[in-house]
């Protein structure tokens, strides 16, 4: 069985960069996109974050995203906000939507 998997063609013009700290906040993405690259500009903090529809609470026991990385996350077409923290210090997180990995 063969496998191809697209590159991540972003939203350009659409990505957003957040402050995440140790109170919830959210983002929205819009709807239509099926991947959520999510990058972690900060050297020392984690942060986690959740994807779905609507308003969305990020926790501490969501998607850790650790510090100086980056992550590609699935997410339905109909998902269309972005919820992040951190554990209590102040992070920075650039989030685009796009599709592919």
């Amino acid at each position: 069985m063969t496998t191809t998997t697209d590159s991540f063609q972003p939203a350009y013009g659409g990505g957003i960069t957040v402050a995440p700290d140790g109170t919830s906040a959210s983002s929205t993405l819009g709807e239509g996109a099926f991947n959520v690259v999510v990058t972690n500009l900060s050297s020392g903090v984690i942060s986690y974050v959740r994807i779905g529809k609507g308003a969305q609470t990020a926790t501490t026991a969501d998607y850790p995203v650790l510090p100086s990385t980056q992550v590609s996350l699935s997410k339905g077409k109909s998902d269309d906000t972005v919820a992040y923290i951190t554990g209590g210090s102040t992070g920075s997180l650039h989030i685009i939507a796009g599709r592919g990995l």
